[in-house]
């Protein structure tokens, strides 16, 4: 792959990454709530989803989902439902002030792994997203692994970087985990911004 090509990738890469989704709340109410370090577990599920997409997205599969109106619509959905379904639960969850040791024990690297998997795997707006960005910088006359690696790579560091800094941010704020109210409403915030990122993955067109 050429430079100048990588360097527009690389550019498109990071706009992509800054702008809000599911993935930015994510990262940010794992900062919140339980620091930089163990958001990495939900950045890194995150990472694991976009790499599938990636990989869907070589192998062809995200051009028949483009094609296929049941299929698209299948898999649009299941990302819509499961966005609602932690919209809901971060909306309704019951808050109460938890200790340090007490915060440590109820998280689950697991489970924010696998969550945050989910989120970005069944966001078919991302898919559909992939599917039209990803030819643009393809050169024919060079090996098509080679250059969907280097995409792979790039697309995932910018994207653990972006969501570093957005759990980091998030992390500052960490002391509104100690006040009921506050709590109520970053939950609130959090499932708001869920069920707006489900609206826009409702909206997501075949290409």
């Amino acid at each position: 792959m050429e430079f100048n090509i990588w360097l527009t990738m690389l550019i498109a890469s990071i706009a992509l990454s800054i702008s809000p989704g599911a993935g930015a709340v994510v990262s940010m109410n794992y900062g919140l709530k339980y620091g930089l370090k163990k958001s990495y577990p939900a950045i890194f599920g995150l990472q694991a989803g976009l790499l599938i997409q990636t990989f869907i997205v070589v192998i062809g599969l995200g051009s028949i989902i483009s094609k296929s109106v049941m299929l698209f619509t299948i898999i649009k959905w299941i990302g819509v439902l499961y966005l609602v379904y932690l919209a809901l639960s971060k909306i309704f969850e019951k808050v109460e002030v938890l200790d340090e040791s007490e915060q440590v024990n109820e998280y689950s690297g697991k489970k924010a792994f696998v969550s945050s998997l989910l989120i970005n795997l069944t966001n078919i707006k991302s898919t559909v997203f992939l599917v039209a960005f990803i030819p643009q910088f393809l050169n024919p006359n060079e090996s098509m692994w080679i250059q969907f690696i280097i995409m792979s790579l790039t697309l995932c560091i910018i994207d653990i970087i972006v969501m570093t800094g957005y759990s980091t941010l998030a992390s500052k704020l960490k002391f509104l985990v100690k006040d009921v109210k506050a709590m109520k409403i970053q939950n609130r915030i959090t499932g708001a911004f869920l069920l707006l990122a489900a609206a826009f993955v409702s909206t997501a067109k075949k290409v």
